[in-house]
């Protein structure tokens, strides 16, 4: 979702905080080839098709803690970590997705990608593109290397942005059907493009 409105207000301190600091993200982009894989939360591996619902970790939520929360499948942890990539938050959870999310999906703490408050210029054009607010910040953070972006709100305005501008490396812009998230035709279009990418690529790929 976008980097400044928020679906949920409980994110909202979240998201000023993530204004606040300078840069691209709370984590500087790793020099080596291994690709990345950004991860939105919303719409992804929180559907908002139906009430599914799945064990939750810990058994009692925190209070204050989403009740779609329960709608997070623990089997995609395995799927994730299974993949031959580094894994990002890329979404406006910020580092809550680290307290309520990873826990469930047995992941480690991973880096988070902050949003930066875009210039006005910048602004304008990306609303005139109809780029979606997070897609600038992920090709600066991605800082040259190969990433692969899950999210429910990617658009083909998004997709021939990221071909047109200065990455050098290539890139999977993969929408997430948000009705029902994130699903095994999704894990397999991402393990096959992970499996294209060779160390070096630097044609832009979307999808």
């Amino acid at each position: 979702m976008h980097p400044r409105i928020g679906r949920y207000g409980r994110h909202a301190r979240a998201i000023r905080k993530a204004r606040a600091q300078a840069g691209y993200g709370g984590a500087v982009p790793s020099p080596v080839s291994r690709s990345l894989l950004f991860l939105d939360v919303d719409g992804v591996f929180i559907p908002f098709g139906g009430p599914r619902q799945h064990p939750s970790y810990p058994p009692t939520p925190a209070p204050g803690a989403s009740p779609l929360l329960s709608r997070v499948d623990p089997g995609h942890g395995p799927r994730l970590k299974a993949l031959a990539c580094e894994l990002a938050w890329a979404t406006t959870w910020a580092d809550d997705a680290n307290q309520y999310i990873a826990p469930r999906l047995g992941l480690p703490q991973l880096a988070v990608v902050t949003w930066p408050e875009a210039t006005s210029a910048e602004e304008e054009q990306d609303e005139r593109q109809g780029l979606h607010g997070k897609t600038r910040t992920l090709v600066r953070w991605a800082a040259g290397r190969a990433f692969a972006w899950l999210d429910d709100e990617i658009t083909s305005a998004d997709r021939d942005w990221v071909a047109a501008a200065c990455h050098p490396g290539q890139a999977l812009l993969h929408r997430v059907n948000p009705a029902i998230g994130i699903t095994e035709a999704d894990y397999l279009t991402i393990g096959q493009w992970l499996d294209g990418v060779g160390p070096g690529a630097i044609r832009p790929d979307g999808l």
